[in-house]
């Protein structure tokens, strides 16, 4: 078989310290032991978890269409690139792990920086005129569409169950009027699915509604956020959506 064509490759970039963020052990969102527990579970989000990730894409199926980097430690010009000073001052001092929820400012769902938007400030930033955000995680991207809600030069794609709105640090209901606003509107896109809904639904999703966005939008660089919590074989629809969306 021969290799992938450097237009069909997976840029991740990978650091270490990524393994250091301890989220402790306790009962499933409250961190506490109750006392009659004999084993205290590992939060979700830990380290463990991480290396399976980076394991599965160093050796899974989809090893061959990944290009490695070293990555670094954002320095606080990056963060205040996507969030506000106020809420950057408020965290620097912490160990605060990254994801697609955190907003400009206020985190959310374990999200304290959100290290989609800052990748897409920074492909703007180093030259990129316009950039794609394709969210496949099982719950709404809220924080990275709502960073680039009234911009033009990001199209954020989030396919999610239909959840609706959390509280107060998630007020984004993911549905399909939420479309951005002033210069962005048009720029969100919102594929919220039926719960249960498997690889014929993604399948439709992509071919119907996702691929011709993109294909409208012609984007520079595409941003995956791949929240595994969607499938089981989440990278297989990740090789899946590389190839759709590169054909």
């Amino acid at each position: 078989m021969s290799a992938p064509s450097t237009s069909c490759r997976i840029d991740v970039f990978w650091h270490d310290g990524m393994l250091d963020h301890d989220t402790g052990k306790g009962v499933f969102d409250t961190g506490m032991n109750p006392g009659f527990l004999e084993v205290l579970e590992k939060h979700p989000e830990n380290s463990d978890r991480i290396r399976n990730i980076v394991s599965i894409l160093r050796k899974g199926p989809i090893s061959s269409y990944i290009s490695w980097h070293s990555g670094s430690p954002a320095t606080i010009h990056q963060l205040l690139s996507f969030h506000s000073q106020e809420y950057v001052d408020m965290l620097i001092e912490a160990d605060k792990n990254g994801g697609h929820h955190a907003q400009p400012t206020q985190a959310d769902g374990y999200c304290f920086f959100n290290n989609a938007g800052l990748a897409v400030q920074l492909a703007l930033d180093s030259g990129c005129k316009k950039v794609l955000v394709l969210d496949i995680d099982v719950h709404y991207g809220n924080g990275t569409a709502e960073g680039f809600y009234r911009s033009d030069k990001v199209l954020t794609v989030s396919l999610h169950m239909n959840h609706g709105s959390w509280g107060p640090s998630h007020p984004q209901n993911g549905t399909v009027d939420e479309l951005g606003e002033g210069e962005g509107f048009g720029y969100n896109l919102n594929v919220p699915l039926p719960n249960g809904s498997g690889d014929k639904g993604y399948g439709y999703a992509m071919r119907e509604l996702v691929i011709p966005a993109v294909e409208k939008f012609e984007p520079d660089m595409m941003v995956l956020v791949i929240g595994q919590d969607s499938s089981a074989r989440w990278h297989v629809i990740l090789l899946q959506i590389e190839i759709a969306v590169k054909e």
